[in-house]
């Protein structure tokens, strides 16, 4: 169940619980970039999609933070 908050016509907010059954639900169709074109992932081949779950995806404030931090050689100076 998740909460949602809902602004009525008066501009008045109130928060409303919203659940789905399972027969409400469709899946989610993840596509990646491969070979310089995008494609879904579940036309993968086994070895793609071994792959694919191997990759790291990148984080902007985990390399901002490497960026900022003093490498080894300016300690030294």
């Amino acid at each position: 169940m998740r909460t949602e908050e809902v602004v009525n016509s008066d501009q008045t907010a109130h928060s409303a619980n919203t659940a789905l059954d399972d027969s409400e639900r469709q899946p989610c169709e993840v596509w990646t970039r491969v070979m310089g074109y995008h494609r879904p992932i579940t036309s993968f081949n086994r070895g793609k999609l071994a792959e694919y779950r191997e990759r790291c995806c990148f984080a902007e404030s985990y390399a901002t933070a490497a960026d900022t931090a003093p490498s080894k050689d300016r300690a030294r100076d």
